[in-house]
Formats: structure tokens, C-alpha cells, sequence
């Protein structure tokens, strides 16, 4: 089995990657990354070959994919970095096919979640996510700030990882401050500051169908120190958590999506929420595709990443119920520079 990996270069992917020695060992695994310092690249023994390709948006992006389809006789590809994820979506319906099998949501979904500002209009009056406006360098919106969200509130970049351009705003001056070191940053949002729980989770969908669901607490972030929101998008601590009412939560949102796109969910979504201080579960952020702690996941018994190949081979059969439920209060510790440590105490 020759399996592609895109994006060898961020964590999720090397995560999968060393899922898949772990469950495969005969198997191929082919990585590709737009940069040639992608530390996957560098890994000995991750790899069997690996190959540097243009951006999604290139010209050239599928001449090269289609090209290292053929010459590796790809199996099936695991499609993580999003902007990747968009392209093959939008070439399965220039074309009626993917380059080659691999399991992502519809391109209708991707494009409706990956802006957290699109994300937002989408949800607008479900009560699924705290009010959220959009904002930009260039049109500040400050009056609307103070009257429609109020102070302290939540600023993030509207594109890009959890921790992006985020930061608990107190006043308008430090709004103001921060807009004006981040004047690159095309768009923001703001949203009332949420002061619970950081709870996460991951689904899979077959066919506008939940087969897969089990959730997660971060409690921690990597390097939280030098970042000024005290939020990095890497967990450093994290619980397994087995926690009905988050799972519920999520699969109620999954049909709204559906309703609201007219398209069926397929593929895996990962979703972020936090608490308010009422303990209400609000939707922060839906990634679609696996989420970095994945391999954890996997290793604790909930494998999307068996699931994924095999349901492109065509050997899934669905567990019984969707709601998955740890067997042990697993928790986990991450670095920078060393794998994932998975323990049974709490600290």
C-alpha cells in the first residue's frame, strides 16, 4: 500500500505518519511540503520518499500531484494542510474525481468554516457561537465593538490556527494597539471573551452520517508564555474527556452546517469550543480535517486514521455507536522537540 501524506511539514501530518507505521509497517508513505526545511522531510525513517511541490494555488500544483500519483502508484493520500484540502475539493467538482482516493469534506463545507469570519456569518442567530463581528486595520468598527460586544472581548486573525493574531482586549486603546502592530492582518473577528473550558473534539462523517465521535479538553498550551493571548493553537496538557453533552453539541451543529449548505458532511471535522461562564458550549472554531492531537486519539483507541484508510479500501465497518468513550482518564503532555507522552493521572 502506497500511501501520500501532503504537508509532512506541520505536526497533524507527521502525526498520521507515525500512525500509519505503527498499524501498516509494510506500507509506502510518500510526503510532500511546499518548504524544503519541512522537518518530515528531515526525520529519518518517517518516509519512503518525499517530494517538494508548488502551493495549491500554482499552476502547476496538479501537474506535479497527478505526477507523483502515477510514478508511486498512490494507494490513497492523506490531504491535511487546509488551503490543500480547499484545491482538491474544488478539483473534485471541475472533475468528478479526486487526483486519487483520499477522504476530505465537500469544498461547500471548507469554504463555509475555514474563514472563522465566514464560520460566523454562518451561524449567525443559532446561539452556536458567541456574537461575533468582523473587523479589518482599515475598518475598525469601534463603536460596534463597545456597543455590540463589549469589553473585555476576544480578537483573532479570521484565517489561520487558534492562536493567530488572538488576544483578550480590555479597552479600546489596547484594540487599537493591537490592530496597528498587526496591520498586515486583513480581517479579525471579535467576539464576547468566553471564560471556561477549552473543549475540542473530532468527528467522522460518512455520507452526511456521524460514525465517529469522541472528545477532548485542552487545558494547557506549548509556549504559552511568549505569546501575549497566552494561547499558541498547540495544547501542552491535554484530557481525554467522555462527556455526552459536548458530543451532542457537536453532531447539532453538523446539521446545521449540513441545512445551511445543502451538502452532506464527509470526511473528518475538528471542532473547538469554550465555555462561557454559564458552562455553555460555544463554538470557536471548526478545522476541517484531523486535528494535531489525532495520533493521540488513535493510540487512546479512537483511530480515525485506520478508519480513513480503511474506508478507501473499502474494508470499514462502522462501530456500533458513534459516541466513543475512553476506557481509562488518559491524559497527554506535548513539546516542541519530543513526541507525545499519553498518561493515566491527572496533574
Amino acid at each position: 500500500m502506497n500511501i501520500l501524506i501532503l504537508g509532512v511539514g506541520g505536526p497533524t501530518p507527521r502525526s498520521i505518519a507515525l500512525r500509519l507505521k505503527t498499524i501498516y509497517p509494510d506500507a509506502r508513505l510518500i510526503g510532500t511540503d511546499i518548504q524544503p526545511k519541512a522537518i518530515g522531510f528531515h526525520l529519518k525513517g518517517l518516509l519512503n520518499k518525499s517530494y517538494l511541490i508548488p502551493r495549491a494555488n500554482h499552476p502547476n500544483y496538479f501537474v506535479e500531484i497527478n505526477g507523483i500519483i502515477k510514478k508511486e502508484n498512490i494507494d490513497l493520500a492523506f490531504v491535511q494542510p487546509e488551503q490543500e484540502v480547499k484545491t482538491w475539493g474544488e478539483y473534485y467538482n471541475r472533475e468528478g474525481r479526486y487526483p486519487c482516493p483520499t477522504l476530505i469534506p465537500p469544498v461547500e463545507h471548507v469554504n463555509a468554516l475555514m474563514d472563522k469570519a465566514a464560520m460566523a456569518d454562518l451561524f449567525k442567530g443559532t446561539g452556536f457561537i458567541p456574537d461575533t463581528i468582523r473587523i479589518s486595520p482599515s475598518n475598525p468598527k469601534f463603536e460596534e465593538v463597545a456597543e455590540q460586544i463589549g469589553y473585555p472581548c476576544w480578537i483573532r486573525a479570521s484565517i489561520g490556527s487558534g492562536g493567530l493574531g488572538s488576544l483578550k482586549l480590555n479597552r479600546r486603546e489596547e484594540l487599537e494597539a493591537w490592530l496597528f502592530i498587526h496591520k498586515d492582518v486583513p480581517e479579525f473577528t471579535i467576539s464576547k471573551f468566553l471564560t471556561g473550558r477549552h473543549l475540542a473534539n473530532q468527528m467522522l462523517y460518512i455520507d452526511g452520517k456521524c460514525v465517529a465521535n469522541a472528545g477532548l479538553h485542552c487545558a494547557e498550551y506549548v509556549m504559552a508564555d511568549i505569546a501575549p493571548s497566552k494561547v499558541t493553537g498547540n495544547t501542552s496538557y491535554g484530557l481525554l474527556i467522555n462527556e455526552k453533552s459536548l458530543l451532542e453539541r457537536c453532531e447539532e451543529v453538523m446539521e446545521t452546517v449540513q441545512a445551511k449548505t445543502g451538502v452532506k458532511a464527509n470526511g473528518v471535522y475538528s471542532f473547538d469550543f469554550k465555555e462561557d461562564d454559564k458552562g455553555e458550549i460555544l463554538v470557536t472554531e471548526i478545522n476541517i480535517r484531523h486535528m494535531a492531537y489525532t495520533g493521540i486519539l488513535a493510540t487512546c483507541g479512537f483511530d480515525l486514521i485506520r478508519y480513513t484508510v480503511e474506508i478507501l479500501r473499502n474494508e470499514f465497518q462502522a462501530p456500533a455507536k458513534a459516541h466513543f468513550y475512553f476506557d481509562k482518564e488518559y491524559v497527554f503532555i506535548r513539546d516542541v522537540d519530543v513526541e507525545p507522552i499519553i498518561l493515566t493521572n491527572k496533574f
